[in-house]
């Protein structure tokens, strides 16, 4: 299987739906960059609820690459990490960040996010259905526009006629 290089809100959303387990059926291994690994220590510190990565036999913890991508400075860490280790490796990101998706199109690198993540495993059979988990994603708070949230659907076979 390829190389996924996984940023910190993909990881606490699947966790939170309760489908973290997409993750490793869907790619294997998951590489995350040190910053993302500190990003859910400290949400975890702060009382959110989040996995501790270190203890998932899937997940490895990879240092960035020596030579690096250049990316200007309006990226968090965690997402600066993810798309530097992903150029590296020729490795798919899977973020959801608007900006940081931007910069990956602009280097020519591959990404999806959270959604993604759920229509692969719908299409590859290990979810029955993805409105009800496109549902909750929006009561957790992750921005799905309507149209968004529609073409998902209709991606995933669920729109009515």
């Amino acid at each position: 299987m390829p190389e996924v290089v996984c940023n910190t809100s993909p990881v606490q959303y699947l966790h939170l739906l309760g489908r973290l387990e997409v993750l490793p059926q869907l790619y294997g291994r998951v590489l995350l960059p040190p910053a993302v690994v500190s990003e859910l220590d400290a949400g975890r510190a702060l009382g959110v609820s989040l996995p501790d990565v270190r203890s998932l036999s899937w997940c490895e913890v990879r240092p960035l690459p020596v030579n690096i991508l250049y990316l200007p400075g309006d990226l968090d860490r965690g997402e600066w990490e993810v798309l530097n280790l992903a150029h590296q490796l020729g490795a798919l990101s899977i973020l959801d960040d608007g900006r940081a998706r931007a910069h990956a199109q602009r280097h020519g690198l591959r990404f999806t996010g959270t959604v993604g993540v759920l229509l692969r495993a719908k299409t590859s059979g290990l979810l029955g259905e993805i409105k009800p988990l496109l549902e909750k994603l929006r009561q957790l708070g992750f921005r799905l526009d309507n149209d968004a949230f529609a073409t998902a659907l209709r991606l995933a076979g669920e729109s009515k006629p």
